[in-house]
């Protein structure tokens, strides 16, 4: 994958979670969580996001030449500030975080767990936006 597009987590569905999952919970509650897990992001951070969009999808869909059994809890799709020149402004569409809710639910199996993997998801999915690496964030057990 181009390095101006960084992939979400890859996750193995039930994989020795030992949740019995899915969870059930309604749109509305999975929404509160994510908003809930941005409003913990420090403001002084949260100030220096620029041009991200974020957005909840029920699953995510394999594109072209992925495995087709591909699971994501979230994704990032953009170009991380780390990347971004002085022309990068000039007309760019906005990053785009996608929380993946169905993955999530399936592999948890309270409400606690569902609150808990959005958290990680999302300051996973918007470390990315800073240009900090999959390997790096799980060597700071954020992966």
């Amino acid at each position: 994958m181009p390095p101006s597009l960084p992939p979400g987590l890859p996750i193995v569905p039930n994989g020795g979670d030992g949740g019995d999952g899915p969870f059930p919970m309604s749109e509305a509650d999975f929404e509160a969580a994510v908003t809930d897990a941005l409003d913990r992001i420090p403001p002084e951070l949260a100030k220096t996001m620029s041009n991200v969009a974020i957005f909840i999808e029920d699953d995510y869909t394999p594109q072209p030449g992925e495995d087709p059994d591909t699971v994501l809890l979230g994704l990032y799709e953009g170009v991380p500030l780390t990347e971004r020149d002085s022309w990068w402004d000039a007309g760019s569409l906005p990053d785009r975080i996608t929380i993946f809710r169905q993955p999530i639910l399936d592999i948890c199996a309270s409400r606690e767990d569902v609150i808990d993997e959005v958290t990680v998801t999302v300051v996973h999915e918007i470390a990315h936006h800073f240009g900090i690496s999959d390997a790096r964030l799980h060597e700071l057990g954020w992966g």
